[in-house]
């Protein structure tokens, strides 16, 4: 069974959304730097923290992690910033 969507590893990173990290104060180094990019695709990778199992057990009603699926978070001041880069649907 195929899926409705399946992400393309051979995509490349096209452009930051938002601020870096560093710019908005939620890193110290180049070893801790949450981020939101668009790819060359149009779909979005977020580099967060992996919360998968934190999170995994008590998901609302409705989402399911896959197999293959991650859950991770970024700081919310992030997303925030990045919206003025997102276009609406």
């Amino acid at each position: 069974m195929s899926r409705a969507w399946e992400a393309d590893p051979s995509a490349s990173f096209l452009r930051r959304l938002g601020r870096s990290a560093a710019e908005l104060g939620n890193s110290k180094d180049d070893e801790d730097c949450p981020d939101i990019w668009q790819l060359d695709n149009g779909d979005i990778a977020v580099i967060g923290r992996d919360l998968t199992a934190a999170y995994g057990s008590r998901l609302p009603s409705g989402v399911v992690l896959g197999a293959d699926e991650r859950l991770v978070v970024v700081p919310g001041n992030m997303l925030s910033a990045a919206k003025a880069d997102i276009p609406d649907a």
